[in-house]
């Protein structure tokens, strides 16, 4: 499949998605809690709406898996060879403490991989794309479009780090590295800030799910990067435990 001649569509579902939660997001929205407490929005369950049907008006014959959508049955997904990993928003506690560090993004599976990502930063008027083998981009507030690179680290590296989940691993990981400042920044934008060369490397030493980290990866991957857990194995997706384990995200010097 040549995911190259899609990626226009999915970056315009992606921004028809953007613009409807910008919409919310300027407003007086209510939250809503899940069971496990995490919290959802009209923008989360709009933007999947969204999400959805344009993916599915483009390709009708490939599965979706959505944080917002039903729970498929891993007896179904096992036999998914390819499918859309999406995630409405990332970062809804972001969204809902107006930081603007949230986004939406879309991911192509394939064999476990991410192939194909697509990442919107609405407040910001941000966008990121990356296509395996084929590079990364990304569109600023102007609308200008760039080529994007990781970046070689200099003395001091740049560690970009979740301030919603900074635990005691994470720190100690940190500190390990030594020489260090911290870059902030929310949701999937952590790849991305690695992605563009505005960071050097996010270890996640903590829960994360698969349609939160699987576009920005595949942003990351496409601009010369990796996602390994800290034993050196790839991050895989489509897994029965949706779970990731730990991560570290960096440019590929440090692997």
């Amino acid at each position: 499949m040549q995911y190259s001649s899609i990626l226009p569509d999915v970056i315009n579902i992606a921004d028809e998605a953007s613009e409807k939660v910008l919409h919310i997001y300027q407003s007086d929205f209510k939250v809503s809690y899940k069971e496990d407490r995490s919290p959802i929005t009209a923008a989360d369950l709009a933007s999947h709406e969204i999400i959805v049907k344009g993916l599915r008006n483009l390709s009708r014959d490939i599965p979706i898996l959505s944080e917002e959508g039903a729970d498929v049955p891993w007896e179904e997904r096992k036999k998914w060879r390819r499918f859309w990993l999406i995630d409405p928003i990332d970062g809804t506690r972001d969204f809902t403490q107006r930081t603007g560090e949230f986004t939406v993004n879309i991911a192509m599976i394939e064999d476990g991989e991410p192939v194909m990502g697509v990442v919107t930063a609405p407040a910001l008027k941000e966008a990121f794309w990356g296509v395996k083998g084929e590079g990364a981009y990304s569109r600023d507030r102007t609308g200008r479009v760039r080529r994007i690179r990781t970046a070689e680290p200099k003395e001091t590296l740049r560690v970009v780090a979740s301030k919603n989940h900074l635990n005691d691993e994470t720190r100690a990981f940190i500190e390990s590295l030594g020489a260090h400042e911290t870059v902030q920044a929310g949701s999937s934008l952590k790849f991305c800030r690695i992605a563009e060369g505005h960071a050097d490397i996010y270890p996640r030493m903590g829960p994360t799910s698969e349609w939160d980290t699987a576009a920005a990866h595949a942003i990351l991957l496409a601009a010369g990067g990796k996602v390994q857990t800290p034993e050196g194995e790839s991050l895989t997706y489509g897994k029965e435990n949706i779970l990731n384990p730990y991560f570290i995200a960096a440019g590929n010097w440090y692997f």
